[in-house]
């Protein structure tokens, strides 16, 4: 497994040659963006000007041609970005992945199956989209894990002005990870942000209620503070959450600044991370060239060993016999 400090050599030396050669496809899908704008802008103008009525057929000769030209420009700079974002993948983001463990496997158009989803029981309301990518799956040590971005939504759909209007709504967006517990877990315990604690401090207990089962109180302030614990199982939760356990959910919580959901259900943890926005996507608007975006990278795949060890996941004090 590389370490950070030697990832800015590997930078100059392997990756930065590779995203120079991407720079000039990600120029092109850039011009092309700017052809279509210019373009739907002068249909626009075409439109409202009145040049159509003041030029009779010639008008609609020309408008029928910048429908054509859109339809073109969009769909040219549609596959010059679905191959620059391949080779992306390919090329650097790949190869990342191999840096920090060249046994992981990575499928970048491949994410976490709705059965696991499903599974962990993190988020109960029902999706209407699902998507996901860059999945990878490993072994660290002795624990296998999954991991990959995710976003679910719903759809909400009004009605105003006799018309139906549709809002797509996050449910969760993010990475989600998941890995052998080692040990077959009877109930089910959950660990959530705690916003209402947060928000209203000891108050907020009062409003700490949930259909996943009874609120746990523990004895760490610090993970009360940040955490609430829901369980069908309120002896099984406090032997889940070790003192070891719940400090090193706030150290990781306090070093990736997000919110996090875990479940530990069967003989599996599951964690969500939630971020708002795709974290493993190519730039557009500039250069490509930059050591921050794969510091970035590498920093959120190594959280999958963070996660493993931090957890305590490969300390074999629990069987499954």
């Amino acid at each position: 497994m590389i370490q950070e400090e030697k990832l800015r050599e590997v930078f100059d030396t392997e990756l930065k040659p590779r995203l120079q050669s991407l720079e000039g496809l990600r120029k092109k899908v850039l011009g092309n963006i700017f052809l279509i704008v210019g373009v739907f802008l002068l249909f626009l103008f075409s439109i409202t000007s009145g040049f159509i009525a003041s030029s009779a057929g010639a008008g609609w000769v020309s408008i029928i041609g910048l429908i054509v030209g859109l339809v073109y420009f969009i769909i040219r700079a549609g596959k010059k970005y679905r191959e620059y974002l391949k080779r992306y993948k390919e090329e650097v983001v790949s190869e990342v992945v191999r840096l920090i463990d060249p046994s992981w496997v990575y499928e970048p158009y491949d994410c976490i199956s709705e059965m696991e989803y499903w599974q962990s029981d993190l988020f109960r309301l029902p999706y209407d989209r699902y998507s996901g990518d860059d999945l990878i799956s490993g072994v660290i040590d002795r624990t296998d894990f999954r991991c990959s971005e995710l976003h679910t939504e719903y759809k909400e759909v009004t009605y105003r002005d006799g018309k139906r209007h549709e809002t797509w709504i996050t449910i969760f967006r993010g990475l989600f990870f998941h890995a052998d517990f080692n040990k077959h877990i009877n109930g089910r315990t959950y660990i959530e942000p705690d916003n209402a604690e947060r928000l209203f401090g000891s108050w907020g207990r009062k409003f700490q209620v949930s259909s996943k089962g009874k609120l746990v109180k523990l004895e760490d302030p610090e993970f009360e503070k940040m955490f609430v614990v829901f369980s069908t199982d309120q002896v099984e939760a406090r032997y889940i959450l070790t003192p070891a356990l719940m400090q090193a959910l706030v150290e990781l919580r306090n070093r990736i600044n997000r919110n996090m959901y875990l479940s530990f259900i069967g003989s599996r943890v599951y964690v969500a991370v939630q971020f708002g926005k795709g974290l493993f996507e190519p730039r557009i608007a500039s250069s490509c060239v930059k050591y921050e975006d794969v510091q970035q990278m590498h920093a959120l795949f190594l959280m999958n060993s963070a996660l493993v060890k931090e957890l305590n996941l490969n300390t074999r004090i629990w069987t499954k016999e």
